[in-house]
């Protein structure tokens, strides 16, 4: 199958259980024999992107996941500033974002998540404290760390053009990529 089939949703997938066990699937296939942190990241966000799109409880226009993406910590990177708190955009699907975030409670959804280790969940992030507007359009997120070796290096965002556009079905099918990801990946500051 060629790779960019791997986004395509059946038809008979009608539950987010289903599609989020579908998507898990399709990514396990995509980055099976590949440890590049890069090149993973790249394609589940393309392919969570993609195949939310095409999945008929996203893909409506009023309902659309309009950004999918990773910030990751700058420490994993040596050519990082030493002191700097930041979490520094990785690969994404959308509009351009934000090239970094300041890793401290209160500095919007991805730092809260990233500083509790906690999945956030945004209903209507204009009523969330701190919410950095990358995108005036998005209207619900949600927010997963991802943690190796019991530190938190990064998180996956996802942006929703609908208030409520998250719930906790995404919330596990989401957490299974997270760990998935967390484990096939080699990580630049655990490889030195």
């Amino acid at each position: 199958m060629p790779h960019a089939d791997s986004s395509l949703v059946p038809p008979e997938i009608k539950s987010k259980a289903e599609f989020w066990a579908h998507v898990l699937e399709q990514l396990t296939a995509l980055i099976e024999g590949q440890r590049n942190w890069i090149s993973n990241l790249a394609n589940a966000s393309a392919l969570i992107y993609n195949s939310l799109l095409a999945f008929e409880q996203f893909g409506a226009e009023s309902r659309a996941v309009n950004w999918c993406g990773f910030y990751l910590e700058s420490q994993l990177f040596p050519i990082s500033s030493p002191d700097a708190d930041l979490l520094l955009l990785g690969p994404f699907c959308g509009k351009p974002a934000c090239q970094f975030i300041r890793a401290e409670k209160g500095k919007g959804v991805c730092a809260d998540a990233f500083v509790s280790r906690e999945v956030v969940i945004v209903d209507d992030v204009n009523a969330y404290p701190g919410h950095i507007a990358c995108d005036g359009d998005t209207n619900s997120e949600i927010v997963l760390p991802i943690i190796h070796r019991d530190h938190a290096i990064g998180v996956l965002d996802l942006d929703c053009l609908a208030i409520s556009g998250f719930d906790e079905a995404d919330r596990v099918g989401l957490q299974a990529i997270v760990i998935l990801l967390a484990k096939a990946c080699d990580w630049p500051k655990f490889s030195m």
